[in-house]
């Protein structure tokens, strides 16, 4: 089993998932359809959380209370999560310059941006996950155990799953292809990368989550789960196409969330840990004394072979059709990419 869901509080669990879920598939459809809903939270409501942010740690650095006190401060101080959230954020305002043909995205050297900041975001990633794997093996070194205290309090168990799982990352950056192939949906309502189908979007979700279930397990019920189906979901039935965009439009919605409460992740009747930890419960206060790495084991393990498989199908692709498949699409003809054509502008 993944997650411990079960007991008195598995209702508020799966209610905590679904309203997850769901809230993420309706703000991207409002992100999405007007430039008012994408500026509106990706300028606008971004703005004033940096605000925000910035008077918590000037509150801090004074010794105020309040900010010293304060859940973001306590709980959400990584430099991973600030990364995440405005690499995330930049990308929704580039594929809207994009989508809407401002200056900038109306040229051509612009429709490989991306291919740049997906990359930068998966590198971030990337970064995180070896940074556990040292990290653990400092702990076990140190203490004879892989656990070791996060800067937010959280146990993680970093070891080679996490080499594993960073090397898929690196394999998953080389499965974007047709970097410059990028459109703008007749209705105007969402950037295309129409060469972007189900192969890149199975491996990265695998990676992705594994990531999640690696480095955030406190937070991965929502962000590993919810966060990374909700595009996904939209792709499938709604939205061909559009993946890319629905992602990072989530991604930074969750984000934003994510630093401003994270109480409802941690330490709420909606929390959700992984079967990791094999004690029963997370207390930063509290060394682990059990541990469950199975699950993560095996989504390693499953993770840098589906990526490697993807790129190894994109390589036979590319060298049956004699194109480099970064400056080219190779999945013509498939029926993702033609059903995301029939939505792009002429």
């Amino acid at each position: 089993m993944l997650f411990q869901v079960y007991g008195e509080n598995s209702m508020y669990q799966i209610l905590g998932w679904v309203l997850v879920f769901t809230a993420l598939i309706l703000t991207n459809e409002i992100q999405r359809r007007s430039k008012l809903g994408g500026y509106g939270f990706f300028v606008g409501v971004l703005g004033a959380l940096t605000v925000y942010f910035i008077a918590i740690y000037v509150g801090a650095a004074r010794g105020a209370q309040w900010a010293l006190n304060n859940p973001t401060y306590l709980y959400m101080n990584s430099w991973f999560h600030y990364a995440k959230l405005y690499a995330a954020a930049a990308g929704c305002i580039g594929f809207m310059w994009l989508k809407y043909h401002t200056a900038l995205g109306k040229k051509d050297w612009f429709k490989v941006f991306p291919f740049v900041i997906v990359a930068i975001n998966i590198l971030i990633a990337v970064a995180s996950d070896f940074e556990s794997a040292i990290k653990g093996s400092i702990a076990l070194a140190e203490t004879g155990s892989r656990w070791w205290l996060s800067s937010e309090g959280v146990w993680l168990y970093g070891g080679w799953w996490n080499i594993a799982n960073g090397v898929a990352g690196l394999v998953n950056i080389f499965c974007m292809t047709g970097w410059w192939s990028i459109y703008t949906s007749k209705k105007k309502d969402d950037m295309l990368w129409p060469d972007m189908t189900w192969v890149y979007i199975l491996a990265y979700d695998i990676w992705n989550f594994e990531y999640t279930y690696l480095n955030l397990p406190t937070h991965t019920w929502y962000c590993g789960f919810a966060l990374l189906l909700a595009p996904t979901f939209a792709a499938i039935f709604w939205n061909k196409g559009g993946w890319i965009q629905n992602r990072a439009n989530t991604l930074a919605t969750w984000c934003m969330f994510a630093q401003v409460f994270p109480l409802f992740l941690d330490k709420s009747r909606f929390s959700v840990i992984p079967s990791l930890y094999a004690d029963g419960f997370m207390d930063a206060a509290i060394h682990p004394t059990l541990v469950d790495p199975r699950a993560g084991g095996i989504i390693a393990v499953l993770s840098i072979l589906v990526n490697v498989a993807a790129l190894a199908y994109i390589i036979k692709r590319a060298k049956a059709q004699h194109k480099n498949p970064y400056k080219n699409e190779i999945f013509v003809g498939t029926r993702d990419f033609e059903e995301a054509m029939a939505r792009a502008e002429a």
